[in-house]
């Protein structure tokens, strides 16, 4: 793990009242940590440059935290910084499983892994940190907010293989594989992968289908269905689900996608259940971003999770 950020921002020191913000509060975790949520930065994008991507995505941790840090305070429990984990000689797999092992180390601790990307092959290591910390689970809901479904076939592990991985993985321990992805496009994903995707029962709902109330309704009815049957789940999001002009600052940009309040209308609504054993946030890259919309975003959704916990 590379040193934490240095919080610091804004103090509003004529205000009245409590104008504490998260630079203020945020502390470096370690032994003494115990419960609220650890931040973990996965600042790698090996994945996505594997997957013939956009490069730039292992600095989006470091402008996550830049937005977080002058992030008003509005009762957040305690919150950590466990810094990041890198990937500086091409090692993907080695840097998947350190992420794995610092979240097993939060959950052990009682704390709540919110993992900041990165690409998406992060979902590979918090989901083995997930099961490294949680043996007895035996039904994980996974959900994932994504114009993609990632699950790829390739002869190297990269941003668009993770629930793959995650689906290979539960099969070998004889688990189900309850994979739901909202916000997928028909236009960024083959043929193979909407077969592939239906041969291993996955649910999905597409981003034309999600554009009214109606249809954000249908969806979260089914998934409410989902929730309760579950054991714990796995959120993650990719930020490539928003709408393009609301989040430029990833590798592939949607034309359509979802609009963010219906991204956090079902954010609330998994929260709601009480069962999020992890979060992450994948796909940020600043050297795309257009005013720092895309960071604010992903600090926005991290600190929704964080408030709710």
């Amino acid at each position: 793990m590379t040193p934490p950020f240095t919080w610091q921002g804004r103090s509003d020191l004529e205000e009245m009242g409590d104008s504490r913000r998260w630079h203020h509060v945020m502390q470096a975790w370690g032994p003494q940590a115990a419960g609220g949520c650890a931040l973990i930065g996965f600042a790698v994008d090996e994945g996505v440059r594997r997957n013939g991507g956009r490069p730039g995505a292992a600095e989006g941790p470091a402008a996550c935290r830049k937005f977080l840090a002058n992030m008003p305070l509005m009762g957040e429990p305690a919150l950590w910084d466990a810094g990041d984990v890198s990937c500086p000689d091409g090692h993907l797999e080695a840097a998947q499983a350190r992420l794995a092992a610092q979240v097993a180390a939060t959950l052990q601790q009682g704390s709540l892994p919110l993992v900041m990307g990165g690409g998406h092959e992060v979902a590979w290591g918090t989901f083995q940190g997930l099961a490294q910390a949680r043996p007895e689970v035996k039904r994980w809901l996974i959900i994932n907010l994504d114009a993609h479904f990632d699950l790829r076939q390739a002869g190297a592990a990269n941003s668009g293989t993770p629930f793959l991985q995650i689906q290979q993985w539960c099969q070998a321990q004889g688990l189900p594989f309850d994979y739901r992805v909202l916000g997928i496009s028909a236009y960024a994903n083959t043929r193979a992968l909407f077969d592939r995707a239906d041969a291993l029962g996955v649910r999905y709902w597409l981003d034309e289908s999600l554009q009214d109330a109606q249809g954000l309704a249908n969806a979260q009815h089914a998934l409410a269905q989902d929730l309760s049957s579950s054991e714990a789940v796995y959120l993650t999001t990719c930020l490539d689900v928003l709408p393009g002009a609301q989040a430029p600052g990833v590798s592939a940009p949607s034309p359509l996608g979802l609009p963010m309040a219906a991204v956090e209308s079902v954010v609330a609504q998994v929260l709601a259940s009480g069962k999020v054993a992890a979060f992450d946030v994948a796909e940020l890259n600043p050297s795309l971003d257009r005013d720092g919309l895309t960071a604010r975003i992903a600090a926005r959704l991290i600190a929704k999770v964080a408030r709710s916990y």
